[in-house]
């Protein structure tokens, strides 16, 4: 191989978010056809593509060189920072640009204004595994050298190199459209001899072509909020600044061969390895320094038997019944350990039982994790797997090692407080979000290029609005073209041809920062040993700089906390029918067979009952007879697409109508589902008992026929043909199960899933049974902003006999408050233009001094702070003021009156 004359160190991805556009596949695609050997990444002030852009290069046989483009204070001009290039040399580097950008986004010591490192960390921190850049012109010393001072230029060069002991590099830049950068080049070089420090050139790259100039500008000014054609607006880059190949440089720098070869000699000095696919679990406090398998061991044991007592109060068939339960306990105690995975369990019953224990309801469960005994024992699920033949491999698979992944639904009110909780138990800095990253899609680009060429805003409107969906996704712009031939022709006639170009280059381009929906992370130590943290202001969440795969690649734990508004509701009417009946109910400890709830799905009287609100499922529930708790597990799996169509045929099984098992060994495996197939753990419960699969191997089997894979189906076909063989099965037969297998496991339903989510569903149509006022106040005040919402459930309450009381300042409260006699108070925060804090004052008002005796009297004691015209009229509109005085408008025409003897008093 030739010897290497270049490496480009400089390179902002569309990770950079404000100034790239240079997407990580398309350029180490294009450095290995020229034959870059190895390539750095110096996105700014952050790391959010960095593990993408080193798999790419590892994928691609190129040597990743890991960075960042840093802002550094500058002391004397707090709004014009210096830039300069970190590069991690190995994992200690790694770990300080960490820990640097973290500082920089959630220190306390953090600038406000903007993420900037401070000099004074530079100067205290052990950089022994960085390597600097000084920034080029924008860097301290470059800038001196712009602005004619060349003593401060070589005091920040002495200044660095301190900082940096043999790895600080004078960076020099040249363009062919920036003649005046010349100044720094020069200035550098001289101090360079002077001091006895080594130069470096490096060319930034914003996009990738030379072509691509035009929507890097682009995709600027969407940043900025500016337009093209603004001569005022910044012009920071160049038509120059895209992936040139090694020989421009070579060129560019003739003069300069040593800064050229510095580039090749930085590139040998990093050897960064970052250890991907490894987990690392936060260390969970165990008493008396007991082991942590001796720990689960002992605390599965101890809450089985508390379940135990539950599910079986007599104690025959208690002692008849332990023996199954403790098998299964302790053969998934024993694949647990095996695993390695006693920590993770106890990290989730710690912090699940905590909010239990401190009133933040906590769902039954979600996903595959509701399969197992032992989160039950711990009660991190709420469901009996061995009453629902839910099945341990369907979570954790012996035969395929990964993580243990328990979704948890939270009361949304409260799922903040678990997250604080977390935090203090492990530590701030070892707990965050994650990071999502918000792209440009096909609509949206159209309307970003359209604002920032100035186009009329109907003619963006309306292409974005002809893009044609696919499941609920937006199609690309060429797809987009295909399908819909009036795209083509609007922009013929409008000459929006520039519009199209521009757009389809920064189509799903990244475009901004969210936070993902439920992921936590928490680390052992610091997050930053991991990740660096970005926070986005004072009052939003730390979250890690990688994205949800990203952070499972660098062995970061994700527990996901999901916020689900329906235990709320459940929560709130709970709280309704302790002030109402003064009774205590707690919903998880229900009977599972009460009819009157049952009768709710019977006359599909579901609205506000979880899962069962569509009319698609009213209908069905018109048909079916339901009067089982299993059937309602079923119908959760079935109204989707694809299984929709199994419906009448188990509606009509259901109700009485004969019919055949596929095969006689199958009847226990589907007697519950009427001899349909439903749910993903029939299929490998079928690969068990026809084809002797063992359930890790089943499970395998499963995942193989939901994919689709053609080369391991003709593999698995054979082996259970062989294993239906050993039971006598002709092969004919074993073919036309397998088929009916591969059918279902396609789009079959994950039953710990369905069998959680259907507790939630019974649970929310008993509260409806039995306590309609209590539970539909609960539910109508969780949408109090959302006026069509409101009106459908107010029709539904009165559909089921519960009147209303109109809203009353002296009478109701923020929410909808029910009263014994089946009555809802209209909520005062349901009325439009009022607000939490003005009705907390009226409420405040109302319990000092009694109830209000005129609008005098209220507009006195409540006082200005919340309370202004628009709030009082809306009050008065809605008819708040009526018990006191009904005539509305002699009341809105005395409100400056009344305000201003408030004033006065």
């Amino acid at each position: 191989m030739t010897k290497p004359i270049y490496i480009p160190l400089r390179l902002h991805t569309e990770f950079s978010i404000t100034d790239g556009t240079v997407r990580i596949k398309d350029v180490v695609k294009k450095a290995a056809a020229i034959g870059v050997p190895a390539l750095g990444i110096s996105d700014l002030m952050n790391t959010f593509g960095l593990v993408k852009f080193y798999k790419a290069c590892r994928g691609a046989g190129i040597k990743p060189v890991m960075s960042a483009d840093v802002w550094v204070e500058n002391p004397e001009a707090t709004d014009k920072p210096f830039r300069a290039v970190l590069i991690a040399q190995n994992d200690e580097g790694y770990r300080r640009l960490s820990e640097l950008l973290t500082a920089a986004y959630v220190g306390e010591d953090r600038n406000p204004d903007h993420a900037e490192l401070r000099q004074a960390w530079l100067a205290e921190g052990d950089n022994t595994g960085l390597i600097c850049l000084s920034g080029a012109h924008y860097g301290e010393v470059g800038a001196h050298l712009m602005n004619g001072h060349p003593e401060a230029a070589r005091a920040a060069a002495q200044k660095y190199a301190a900082w940096f002991p043999n790895a600080f590099y004078l960076e020099l830049q040249r363009l062919p459209e920036r003649p005046q950068w010349e100044v720094a080049v020069a200035g550098s070089v001289e101090i360079a001899g002077e001091l006895d420090l080594p130069i470096v050139a490096t060319h930034p790259v914003q996009f990738l072509n030379s072509e691509d100039f035009q929507a890097h500008e682009a995709r600027v000014c969407i940043a900025g909020g500016w337009v093209l054609a603004d001569k005022k607006r910044p012009h920071d880059f160049s038509p120059s600044q895209f992936f040139v190949a090694p020989e421009v440089m070579a060129e560019r720098f003739a003069d300069l061969p040593e800064a050229l070869e510095n580039t090749v000699e930085i590139a040998k000095r990093c050897n960064l390895t970052l250890t991907l696919g490894k987990n690392f679990l936060p260390l969970f406090p165990t008493p008396d320094g007991m082991s942590l398998d001796d720990y689960l061991v002992q605390l599965s044991n101890e809450g089985l038997q508390e379940r135990m007592v539950q599910l079986y109060p007599d104690e025959a068939e208690r002692a008849e019944k332990m023996p199954e339960y403790q098998a299964r306990l302790d053969f998934e105690l024993k694949i647990i350990i095996q695993m390695g995975f006693p920590g993770y369990f106890l990290i989730v019953q710690d912090f699940i039982n905590w909010a239990k224990n401190n009133g933040c309801p906590v769902g039954p469960g979600r996903g595959s994790g509701a399969g197992s005994l032992v989160a039950y024992a711990l009660k991190i699920t709420d469901l009996d797997p061995l009453k629902y033949a839910l099945l341990f491999e369907r979570f954790l698979n012996p035969e395929r090692v990964s993580m243990p992944d328990f979704d948890i639904d939270f009361c949304q009110s409260n799922r903040g407080r678990v997250i604080e909780y977390v935090r203090e138990k492990y530590g701030a800095n070892a707990v965050s979000q994650i990071v999502t990253f918000g792209t440009m899609s096909s609509k949206a680009v159209i309307r970003d290029v359209g604002r920032v060429l100035e186009l009329p805003f109907g003619l963006c409107d309306r292409l974005s609005k002809l893009i044609p969906l696919e499941t609920n996704r937006p199609v690309s712009l060429d797809k987009a073209m295909e399908m819909e031939p009036e795209i083509k022709q609007l922009i013929e006639n409008e000459d929006a041809g520039e519009l199209i170009e521009l757009a389809k280059k920064l189509e799903d381009l990244t475009r901004g920062l969210g936070m993902h929906a439920g992921g936590v992370l928490i680390a052992p130590g610091k997050i930053s040993d991991f990740s660096p943290v970005y926070q986005a202001d004072e009052s939003a969440s730390p979250v890690s700089m990688y994205d949800k795969g990203d952070v499972e690649d660098v062995g970061l734990v994700k527990f996901d906390f999901l916020g689900l508004r329906n235990l709320t509701i459940i929560e709130m009417a709970q709280e309704n029918i302790k002030k109402t009946v003064g009774e205590t109910v707690d919903v998880n400890t229900i009977p599972l067979d009460d009819q009157a709830a049952y009768k709710i799905f019977r006359d599909a009287n579901t609205t506000a009952v979880f899962q069962f609100e569509s009319t698609g499922m009213k209908k069905m529930l018109k048909t079916a007879h339901t009067t089982k708790f299993e059937e309602l597990i079923a119908f959760v799996s079935l109204y989707r697409p694809g299984p929709m169509d199994n419906i009448p045929d188990f509606v009509a099984r259901m109700k009485g109508q004969a019919f055949e098992y596929i095969h006689p060994l199958l009847e226990p495996v589907l007697e519950p589902t009427y001899g349909i197939m439903v749910y993903q753990e029939q299929v490998m419960q079928a690969a068990q008992v026809i084809g002797g699969y063992s359930l890790g191997g089943a499970d395998l089997l499963r995942r193989a026929m939901g994919k689709k894979k053609p080369e391991e189906m003709v593999k698995h076909r054979e082996i259970f043909a062989k294993g239906a063989e050993e039971k006598n099965i002709p092969r004919q037969k074993a073919d036309e199960i397998f088929d009916y297998m591969e059918k279902f496991a396609g789009y079959g339903f994950n039953k710990s899933h369905a069998a959680a989510y259907a507790l939630i569903s019974y649970q929310t149509a008993w509260l409806k049974a039995h306590y309609p006022a209590e539970f539909m106040a609960a539910t109508m005040s969780s949408e109090l902003d959302n006026t069509d919402q409101l009106k459908h459930f107010y029709d539904d309450a009165r559909a089921n006999g519960i009147s209303f009381l109109p809203p009353d300042i002296n009478e109701s409260d923020y929410l909808f408050t029910p009263n014994s006699q089946k009555q809802i108070r209209y909520a005062l925060g349901a009325i439009k233009g009022t607000g939490e804090g003005a009705v907390a004052s009226i409420i405040e008002a109302r319990r000092q001094g009694g109830k209000f005796s005129g609008l005098l009297d209220f507009c006195e004691r409540v006082g200005k702070e919340h309370m202004n015209r628009r709030t009082l009229e809306a009050l008065i509109r809605g008819g708040a003021f009526d018990s006191i005085e009904p005539n509305r408008a002699m009341l809105l025409a005395n409100i400056d009156l009344a305000m201003n003897n408030a004033d006065q008093k």
